[in-house]
């Protein structure tokens, strides 16, 4: 235990004293506030206004069309429709629709057309066939004798009152909101893989390129320098992430401060504000319903379980090969399943959390430490939990001890690039 210890001291004393690392601890919170306050002022900026021509031979669609912030309509019911297109064309107008004059209500179904120099986004042109539908549906109507005022009347919105079959309230969106939860959970958990794994594989290909392993070599088991390389770079991840989050929120709390405040603020804003507050107070109170310091428990179980495995892995492939370039032919089948467990996690949790798919991914050693933090929100039987911890940890150390078979024949092969039939062999000796 003397050695492992003086070589997880050594890896994290290397790390953290590492120009790189220094720099990218105390730069990547900066950035990340930049990023942070670049999209609160972009998304705060008025959109450009949009100016959209109206042709319509008919008159009956022509006011219809009201104003907003993004788009402004003007009547060219009397400009020629060449006029209009060669104006389109010299940008005076985003697009212009074009309404001809019908008969038959029903021939209005294939006669409309928008012309406009670039694709318009999907949400306005629904935005315009729904006022049109809507307009013609009334018309329709009228036509048949059906008094649409007194059909406006008789119209009645419903909104659910949602509550549990204990009789406890509940609110909409609380489903979205743990998978959020679970997604946040799981991919922090996937990018320190990637990114410490990453450092624990070049940190081997480092020092098998200098040679200096076969001095370490003679005097340590492989599985030791192995097991010392990968703890030692987790403690150093493990510090960023808290400088991260330390250095973060205070930026975050110093920018909110400064660019936060208002001096005045309309009485309708004020009242849209308290009503937003409002929400905001009803899902926190949800927040703080679910089984929060469990999920924390649960997220440091898999968080370990999980980087344990991949990081073994990583190992394993920094011992196998000599450079970088090298291992790009090992990566895909460690990174493909953390992609899977993220999408199938993302795309089964929302409407399943306790289906079959879900329930067996969350199983999975590979996957599990993403898929089950994503369902555990939801509320997982205990036996589960258990049995998908039990086969992480069991294969960690089956995967452990593969790795180190590989480490110890790989760490001192040079000059060859090895293939998935050499790494079974190497298996064997």
């Amino acid at each position: 235990m003397g050695v492992l210890s003086l070589i997880i001291k050594r890896e994290f004393i290397s790390k953290v004293r590492n120009k790189s690392f220094i720099i990218m601890t105390f730069v990547s919170p900066l950035i990340f506030v930049a990023v942070a306050a670049l999209i609160g002022y972009l998304s705060s900026m008025k959109t450009e206004v949009k100016h959209i021509g109206i042709h319509d031979e008919s008159g009956m669609f022509v006011n219809e069309f009201k104003n907003s912030e993004s788009y402004k309509y003007h009547d060219v019911s009397k400009i020629d429709p060449k006029i209009l297109k060669d104006s389109v064309s010299q940008a005076n107008y985003e697009g212009v629709l074009f309404i001809p004059k019908k008969e038959d209500l029903k021939a209005y179904e294939n006669a409309i057309e928008y012309v406009s120099e670039e694709s318009p986004s999907f949400g306005f042109i629904a935005n315009i066939e729904s006022k049109l539908s809507e307009k013609l549906m009334r018309k329709n109507l009228t036509n048949k004798g059906v008094d649409t005022v007194l059909l406006d009347q008789s119209k009645i919105d419903v909104t659910m009152h949602l509550t549990k079959a204990s009789g406890e309230e509940t609110i909409k969106g609380l489903n979205e909101m743990k998978v959020i939860i679970g997604s946040v959970f799981g991919y922090l958990i996937m990018m320190f893989i990637i990114i410490y794994g990453n450092m624990v594989m070049r940190s081997v290909i480092e020092e098998k390129t200098s040679r200096i392993i076969e001095i370490i070599i003679s005097s340590i088991k492989p599985i030791q320098l192995m097991m010392g390389k990968i703890i030692g770079t987790t403690l150093a991840g493990i510090l960023q992430f808290v400088i991260w989050a330390i250095v973060g929120g205070i930026l975050l709390i110093i920018a909110n401060f400064v660019f936060g405040l208002h001096t005045s603020t309309p009485t309708t804003e004020v009242a849209m504000e308290a009503s937003k507050l409002a929400d905001i107070q009803v899902y926190f109170t949800e927040l703080l319903k679910l089984p929060l310091i469990s999920m924390l428990i649960y997220f440091l179980i898999y968080f370990i379980g999980g980087y344990f495995l991949y990081s073994s892995l990583y190992a394993a492939i920094g011992a196998a090969v000599d450079n970088e370039t090298d291992t790009q032919q090992f990566m895909f089948p460690v990174i493909m399943p953390l992609m899977l467990g993220v999408y199938i996690g993302f795309f089964t949790v929302m409407n399943e959390p306790h289906g079959t798919v879900a329930t067996i991914f969350s199983m999975i050693p590979l996957t599990s430490p993403i898929v089950m933090l994503m369902r555990i929100p939801f509320g997982v039987p205990f036996w589960q939990i258990a049995l998908s911890i039990a086969l992480l940890f069991a294969t960690f150390i089956a995967i452990v001890w593969v790795a180190s078979k590989i480490y110890r024949v790989g760490i001192l092969m040079y000059g060859k690039k090895p293939t998935w039939k050499e790494l079974v062999k190497w298996l064997k000796y």
